[in-house]
C-alpha cells in the first residue's frame, strides 16, 4: 500500500471506532433499534445518491435476496446486538469484542467453504484471539449471567453474525461494491422498519436532543455512508487482505473516544483481552510476524558480519 492508502487505512479505522462512540450516545436516548433503523436508512439515502452521481443501476426484483439477507446478518442483527449492548457496556468494551470477528470467520470458513481451511497459524491465531474473549468477559459469567455479561455475549454474538456476512457475501461477488454496500443497508432498512413501529412505536418517543440527532446523523452518513465509500476505495486499491489490518486499529480508536469523550475507563481486562484478540489476529494475517521474524533475522545477520 502507498502512504495515501495507509492514510485512508487509519482514516477508517477512526469511523468506524467513532461508530461505538456515536452509538453510545444515541442509545442514550434513544431504542437500539430505532438506533440501528436511522442508521442504515439514512446511509441508505446518501449512498443511493453516490450510486446515482457513479452512473450504476440497483438491483431489481428477484435479485434484491441476496441483499435482504445480507442486510439481515451485517446490518440488521449486529447492529441491533451492538447498539443493545452499549446501554451496558462501554463503547470500548463493545468495540474489543466486536474485533474478534475475524477469528469465527476463519472458524465458519473452514466448515462452510471447500477453499479456505485451518493452517496452523490460523488456529493458533484464533485460539489465542478466543482466549482474549475469555480474558474480556472474566468470570463474572461464573457468578451468573446478569445484564452485563449479556450484553457481552450479545457483543459476541454480533461478531459472529459478521462472520456469516462475511461468508455470504460471495453471493454478492460481481456487483459493483458500491451497489453491495447501498443494497444491504436499503434491504436493512426495508427490514427494520417494521420491527420498530411495533416494539418502538417511534412516534411516542418525542423529539431527541441536538446531541443525539449530531450522534445519529455521524452514525449514518460518516461512520457508515462515508466510510463505506473510503472501504471500497481502499479495497479497489490495495485488496481485501490489506483491508483487514483496520481490524486491529478499530478497538484502539473506539477506546480513545471513549475516555477521552465519554469518561469511561480501561480495565486491565480490556487491555489484555484487546492484546490477546491483536496478537490472534496478526497470526491469521501472518504479515507482522513475518515482518517481525525478517527484521529480528536482519538484525542478527548484520550482528553476526
Amino acid at each position: 500500500m502507498g502512504g495515501v492508502e495507509w492514510l485512508l487505512l487509519l482514516l477508517l479505522s477512526l469511523l468506524w471506532g467513532g461508530s461505538f462512540l456515536f452509538a453510545k450516545v444515541a442509545v442514550g436516548e434513544l431504542p437500539p433499534m430505532t438506533v440501528a433503523f436511522l442508521r442504515v436508512s439514512i446511509a441508505a439515502a446518501t449512498l443511493y445518491a453516490v450510486v446515482r452521481m457513479a452512473g450504476l443501476e440497483m438491483p431489481t426484483g428477484a435479485q434484491w435476496w441476496p441483499f435482504l439477507v445480507m442486510g439481515a446478518i451485517n446490518n440488521v442483527i449486529p447492529f441491533s446486538l451492538l447498539f443493545w449492548a452499549m446501554t451496558e457496556v462501554t463503547s470500548g468494551l463493545a468495540a474489543i469484542l466486536n474485533a474478534a470477528t475475524p477469528l469465527f470467520t476463519v472458524l465458519l470458513a473452514h466448515f462452510l467453504t471447500r477453499d479456505e481451511r485451518f493452517s496452523v497459524a490460523k488456529l493458533g491465531g484464533v485460539l489465542i484471539g478466543l482466549a482474549g474473549v475469555a480474558v474480556l468477559i472474566g468470570v463474572d459469567a461464573l457468578d451468573g449471567v446478569g445484564l452485563a455479561v449479556l450484553a457481552q455475549f450479545a457483543c459476541v454474538a454480533a461478531a459472529v453474525s459478521y462472520a456469516f456476512a462475511s461468508i455470504w457475501g460471495r453471493q454478492l461477488v460481481g456487483r459493483p461494491p458500491m451497489v453491495i454496500a447501498t443494497g444491504q443497508v436499503t434491504a436493512s432498512s426495508v427490514l427494520l422498519l417494521p420491527i420498530i413501529l411495533v416494539a418502538d412505536t417511534p412516534w411516542r418517543l418525542g423529539m431527541p436532543s441536538v446531541l443525539t440527532i449530531g450522534a445519529v446523523l455521524g452514525l449514518a452518513v460518516v461512520s457508515t455512508a462515508l466510510a463505506y465509500v473510503i472501504y471500497f476505495r481502499i479495497l479497489r486499491v490495495a485488496g481485501a487482505t490489506n483491508l483487514m489490518l483496520v481490524t486491529l486499529l478499530i478497538p484502539v480508536s473506539a477506546l480513545a473516544f471513549g475516555v477521552t469523550l465519554l469518561g469511561e475507563t480501561v480495565t486491565a481486562n480490556d487491555i489484555a483481552g484487546m492484546i490477546l484478540i491483536g496478537i490472534g489476529l496478526a497470526a491469521i494475517d501472518g504479515r507482522p510476524i513475518a515482518w517481525i521474524g525478517g527484521h529480528v533475522g536482519r538484525r542478527g545477520h548484520a550482528a553476526g558480519k
